[in-house]
């Protein structure tokens, strides 16, 4: 049984701009509001997927075993 926190989709909405900004990737919730500056893509590419399942998006595009590392530092919870 797994301890981490449980978000739903309604919850993971109210953040959604660049002053709290959180994306579902594979039914894993993240904070990315401080990486808006880091991503390589873009600030935008991250504000036009806030609040919301990006995981077809980030799949697309490839992302390297990198970027998935880097992802775990942001990871705040599971979809619930």
């Amino acid at each position: 049984m797994s301890s981490e926190k449980k978000f739903t989709l309604a919850e993971v909405a109210e953040h959604n701009d660049k002053k709290s900004l959180w994306i579902v990737i594979n039914k894993a919730v993240y904070d990315v509001t401080k990486f808006q500056s880091e991503h390589p893509g873009g600030e935008e590419i991250l504000r036009d997927m806030a609040g919301k399942d990006a995981t077809e998006e980030f799949e697309d595009v490839g992302h390297s075993a990198d970027a998935r590392s880097i992802m775990k530092k942001y990871k705040i919870g599971e979809l619930a």
